[in-house]
């Protein structure tokens, strides 16, 4: 068995779910910008399409859970969702420019048809972005991004301890294998990380569950509480060499 790592936080990636859900509303600029403020590495935002094809910042199909509207968002243009939310809603554009020079992985929830990835992927092209967003959900529209894009920064989804099959991997051609946290344990990533992949885990929000992943070797975790985690990920770090205690 390969030996835990003398410090388990310092390389992790801190990546905030939906921005800084506990102080802001999800997927909204001022939730993306407090997560920044608060140490986060990257965020990641849910991304799904208009009537008249505007990638914007919602998770769920429809603006109910949010903005108390039942329509689905992809039966309203991007001028009515505006106005229903109140400016609320941005679009992908207007959070790119929010998270400028910071890492975006962009989930895409809903099973988007291939169009709807290309507008997506299109308009982070037009944003200057496309170096620092990857993206992320299951094996349909991970294999529309990848035939969009060779080149594209791919996290697998995944949710079974079963492994997804060579066929898939090679189609697909990830740098990350995403999983639900609690399927994640030591033997799990040392699978991942032999099989040349990097790992990412979603969604712990306790310390607890966070320091775990830190000693399993995951090598990026996605959160609701992105200072929490930047204090855990700190303190399995241990001391900085230029500070007063460290043994470096």
């Amino acid at each position: 068995m390969t030996p835990a790592p003398e410090h388990p936080g310092r390389h992790v990636t801190a990546v905030a779910h939906r921005g800084d859900p506990y102080r802001h509303r999800e997927n909204t600029v001022a939730s993306l910008r407090s997560a920044l403020d608060r140490g986060a590495d990257a965020v990641e935002i849910d991304v799904r399409l208009t009537r008249d094809g505007v990638p914007v910042l919602l998770h769920d199909g429809t603006l109910k859970r949010l903005w108390e509207h039942e329509r689905p968002v992809l039966a309203l243009s991007w001028e009515e969702v505006r106005g229903l939310t109140g400016g609320g809603v941005p679009a992908l554009t207007e959070a790119l420019a929010a998270t400028d020079g910071h890492r975006v992985m962009i989930d895409l929830p809903g099973s988007p048809d291939v169009r709807a990835v290309r507008r997506v992927m299109d308009a982070v092209r037009e944003s200057g972005a496309a170096d620092r967003v990857y993206y992320c959900a299951g094996a349909d529209a991970m294999l529309a991004v990848r035939a969009a894009d060779p080149a594209a920064e791919i996290a697998l989804t995944w949710t079974t301890l079963a492994p997804p099959r060579p066929v898939l991997l090679e189609a697909i051609r990830p740098r990350w294998l995403n999983y639900r946290f609690g399927l994640v344990d030591r033997p799990l990533a040392e699978r991942v990380h032999r099989d040349g992949y990097l790992l990412s885990v979603w969604t712990p929000d306790t310390r607890r569950s966070m320091r775990r992943l830190l000693r399993a070797g995951v090598d990026s975790i996605t959160t609701n509480r992105i200072d929490v985690l930047c204090a855990t990920r700190a303190s399995a770090a241990g001391p900085s060499p230029d500070r007063p205690g460290s043994h470096a």
